[in-house]
């Protein structure tokens, strides 16, 4: 049986990306998944770095996949904010 990965959000910073520190092979943009690690099944062993990090210390698969995630929220950001409602102004 497949389930869906539910997220838990985290706030934009400076370092939106978010490395699980047990395996270091997942890495989330803006989200941690829970309840644990989808890879190792670590609970709570996430830290927040930059892109610009990942690249000096990751290697190329966890780049990748930071690449990737922030691409795949860029896609859905935009999405969201033109299906939110528009306020009318006086």
């Amino acid at each position: 049986m497949d389930s869906m990965q539910s997220f838990w959000p985290v706030s934009h910073r400076a370092d939106d990306f978010w490395v699980c520190m047990s395996c270091l092979t997942e890495v989330f943009y803006g989200k941690v998944p829970m309840p644990d690690c989808p890879s190792c099944h670590g609970v709570s062993t996430y830290e927040g770095f930059t892109l610009e990090s990942i690249r000096e210390w990751g290697t190329e698969e966890l780049i990748g996949k930071a690449v990737a995630a922030q691409e795949a929220a860029m896609v859905a950001q935009p999405a969201a904010e033109a299906a939110a409602p528009v306020e009318a102004t006086d």
